[in-house]
């Protein structure tokens, strides 16, 4: 059986681990996978790019957010990040164009204070498979890293410590996979340059 979506899912990671009692905790499960893969996993499938409108120098990050991977002013001019303690020494209650941004909790601080809007690259979380969301673009290109992810958690759940340590082996050499693939896909081609004077 192919896993398409979220019902094949749970059919074969049932029968991938031989136990059919977990359904009643699925999503659960399944949740606790996808949290353990949006703490690791950084491929090109999960960067998005939105607005942010600052006030007074903040702005609420969107909520699929995991990690920036670029702040540019409303001149298309990147920002760097630093540290909170960077930021607020740095930059007290000075006014103008940002230069340096934190992130606290949910909120981006951008310094020094402006109302103007930023663009956010950023890594999203992997969007949650539910029967009413049966599929994303991790099942659909990667479905072996959800299905050991999940199996990986039904182990757990179960108290198989065996088994739990065998899936989640197949796991990490599934992730290395999808790591060597975006990889790839980023810089097939890349030529090197070597920095420096050339004789």
């Amino acid at each position: 059986m192919t896993i398409s979506d979220y019902a094949s899912l749970i059919v074969d990671a049932g029968e991938y681990s031989g136990n059919d009692k977990f359904v009643h905790v699925a999503p659960r499960l399944l949740g606790l996978a996808e949290l353990k893969l949006n703490r690791g996993l950084r491929v090109a499938d999960m960067e998005s790019s939105t607005t942010l409108t600052l006030s007074n120098g903040n702005a609420s990050l969107p909520t699929d957010f995991l990690e920036a991977r670029e702040v540019r002013t409303s001149a298309n001019v990147p920002i760097r990040a630093v540290s909170l303690q960077q930021l607020t020494s740095s930059y007290a209650g000075n006014s103008g164009t940002p230069t340096g941004y934190a992130v606290v909790g949910s909120t981006l601080k951008a310094r020094p204070i402006s109302d103007q809007t930023l663009t956010l690259s950023y890594y999203a979380k992997i969007p949650a498979l539910t029967p009413a969301a049966p599929t994303n673009w991790l099942l659909t290109k990667a479905p072996d890293v959800y299905l050991f992810a999940l199996v990986n958690e039904i182990a757990i759940w179960a108290k198989d410590v065996a088994s739990a340590t065998a899936a989640q082996q197949l796991l990490m050499l599934a992730l290395s996979g999808i790591n060597i693939g975006d990889e790839r896909a980023r810089w097939g081609n890349a030529q090197v340059v070597v920095g420096g004077l050339t004789p």
